[in-house]
């Protein structure tokens, strides 16, 4: 995640003490050196929508496969042994586990910060109540636009009004939410009204996810949006923020799943603000950009530890045979140990990046997508050759010497 917030005006909110605190970047196994990584738990596969884009490839079948309540305490047990400090409840839908509540709680209990991300349809005037009592510290719920385009997506017509509904009683009942908006093709479009709409209905906060070519999502890699569209895409994205800021208007804006997007801002403050230009290098300098296998993992609902939810079929252990944090630190493990310093394996325009150190090579899932070589180049990175590649005849020392400073 690139807290935007965070990068253009130094606002503090409880993520970014885990991306930009100074030994992020130095810890082999977590978020922080003594810390574990962030966990997504896909808790369950099943779902009552059926998402054009799903990783998991979710549908409305039950599982009696997956962890059971007795084995999700003790990976949670686990878990908080090993200092994990944040445990994602995903899914497909979470809260059709009737068990969420008393999980969420018992993360909660053994000092795990628990969070949601969620379609929202599920999330009554009760429930969300429930959510904020048992102490969840944050809400995502996933829309892909309004109304008709996010029902397309969701495979369910009325599906945003009932996302709507959940939104609103997380507001009423002072639970913390925010928006999960994945930008394509479709609805890119749609970027300047979802501000709007962030505003309208008082809402926290808003992810906006890069397309990831993972599970329904492999078949979407024609729908993903062009290089210049994701430039300008940023641009909406920094202008609305900056927007917000300038009202007083406590937003937390962040972009997900595209560390170019780290570089882009860096760049682009350059031209105007070259004091904030270098604080934003400093903070992505200290996130050390994708950290898959690193300071971030996933638990699929079969107990199968994956370096992040989208390359679910790389199997790094089972939760029900090793506790995580034995899995997470096992170096005998080829493909985890590379994770963990993946420079020397990188390939073609990420090998030679200039700002590998900020970036630390994007996705490996869409470069595996595309290639067929997990350790190519990401496709989705849109930064120009110019502006990434040493003796390019341009980039970043240009910039730099334009602005009176050293390269």
């Amino acid at each position: 995640m690139i807290s935007i917030t965070k990068l253009l005006f130094d606002t503090e909110y409880f993520g970014d003490s885990l991306r930009y605190s100074r030994d992020s970047k130095n810890a082999r196994h977590g978020t922080t050196e003594g810390s574990g990584p962030v966990v997504v738990w896909n808790s369950t596969r099943t779902c009552n929508l059926h998402c054009v884009h799903c990783y998991m490839d979710s549908d409305a079948e039950n599982d009696e496969n997956e962890l059971s309540t007795e084995e999700a305490k003790k990976l949670i047990s686990d878990l908080a042994e090993f200092k994990v400090p944040v445990l994602l409840f995903s899914g497909g839908e979470p809260l059709i586990r009737p068990d969420f509540f008393e999980l969420a709680a018992y993360a909660a209990a053994q000092g795990i910060r628990p969070t949601l991300s969620t379609n929202g349809t599920l999330i009554t005037a009760e429930a969300a109540r429930k959510i904020k009592q048992i102490g969840v510290g944050y809400v995502g719920i996933s829309l892909d636009g309004l109304r008709e385009v996010n029902d397309k997506f969701r495979g369910k017509e009325g599906a945003f009004a009932a996302a709507m509904e959940g939104i609103q009683n997380c507001v009423a009942a002072g639970q913390r939410v925010g928006l999960r908006f994945t930008i394509n093709r479709n609805n890119v479009q749609e970027l300047d009204r979802i501000f709007d709409f962030i505003e309208a209905e008082k809402i926290d906060r808003a992810c906006f996810y890069h397309l990831v070519y993972s599970g329904r999502g492999r078949g979407m890699v024609t729908d993903d949006i062009s290089p210049q569209e994701s430039r300008q895409a940023m641009d909406t994205i920094i202008r609305r923020t900056r927007d917000f800021q300038q009202r007083g208007l406590n937003k937390e804006i962040l972009t997900v799943d595209n560390h170019s997007d780290g570089v882009y801002l860096y760049l682009s403050a350059l031209k105007e603000n070259p004091e904030r230009a270098e604080r934003i290098k400093t903070l992505i300098g200290r996130s050390g950009g994708n950290r898959s296998g690193i300071a971030f993992g996933e638990v699929d609902p079969y107990g199968e530890v994956h370096p992040d939810q989208f390359t679910r079929h790389i199997s790094l252990g089972n939760v029900r045979e090793k506790k995580f944090g034995e899995i997470w630190t096992d170096m005998s493990r080829p493909l985890l140990a590379a994770l963990k310093d993946r420079k020397p394996f990188l390939k073609g325009r990420c090998a030679r990046c200039r700002f590998l150190s900020l970036c630390n090579g994007n996705f490996r899932a869409r470069a595996e997508a595309v290639t067929g070589d997990f350790w190519a180049s990401d496709p989705a990175c849109y930064l120009t050759d110019e502006e990434v590649l040493p003796n390019s005849g341009a980039g970043e020392e240009n910039l730099m010497e334009k602005a009176g400073l050293e390269p």
